[in-house]
């Protein structure tokens, strides 16, 4: 990743809360972000994938998406106005991965699908966020 990639990840774009839930950022760019979390920490009383766990980590990929466009627009301020997820499946162990890709990228609002998967590829959460894109104060 380059410099302004690790300047944001490293300065609260992705947070206190996607690094204390082990969230890593593989690959960042205003097309594609992609991320990891491990399962192992970040379950609900049933032993599976907490549902809360896999917006956090929607919300991660998809605001630094959101706030990568918005620098090739000296908006790089993201803020997360609406989020949607449907769990698909359960999880139990392992990996999971997300994958956030732009559905619109304007100047003031992007939107972000985010998909999440298991270590088989099976899809596991399917997320939609919309982020106001600022200008910094």
């Amino acid at each position: 990743m380059d410099s302004v990639t690790d300047q944001l990840t490293g300065d609260g774009v992705v947070g206190a809360l996607p690094e204390r839930l082990g969230i890593t950022i593989v690959e960042a760019a205003p097309e594609r972000v992609v991320g990891t979390m491990p399962v192992e920490g970040n379950t609900q009383p049933y032993g599976l994938l907490h549902g809360g766990a896999s917006c956090v980590l929607a919300e991660s990929l998809g605001s630094l998406g959101a706030a990568l466009h918005g620098m090739t627009l000296g908006r790089p301020v993201s803020l997360g106005v609406d989020i949607s997820a449907t769990h698909h499946r359960a999880v139990r162990s392992g990996t999971v991965t997300g994958v956030a890709t732009p559905l619109h990228r304007g100047s003031g609002v992007a939107t972000y699908e985010i998909v999440l998967t298991d270590e088989s590829g099976n899809r596991v959460c399917t997320a939609r966020l919309t982020c106001l894109l600022r200008a910094p104060r």
